[in-house]
């Protein structure tokens, strides 16, 4: 996770599209730290992915 607060939520939405975009799983210790996220800070992001062809 990056030190910053402000480059967090980014690197979150960017983690998630990438696991969309790949249909990647994610663990449920992986998962945790995303709600965690989700729920908190980074609630208005907006996640957009182009699904891998």
């Amino acid at each position: 996770m990056p030190p910053s607060p402000d480059a967090q939520c980014r690197y979150i939405a960017e983690w998630v599209s990438t696991k969309l975009r790949w249909q990647l799983t994610a663990d449920d210790r992986e998962l945790e730290a995303l709600k965690v996220y989700a729920d908190g800070p980074c609630e208005d992001t907006i996640v957009r992915y182009t699904p891998a062809a």
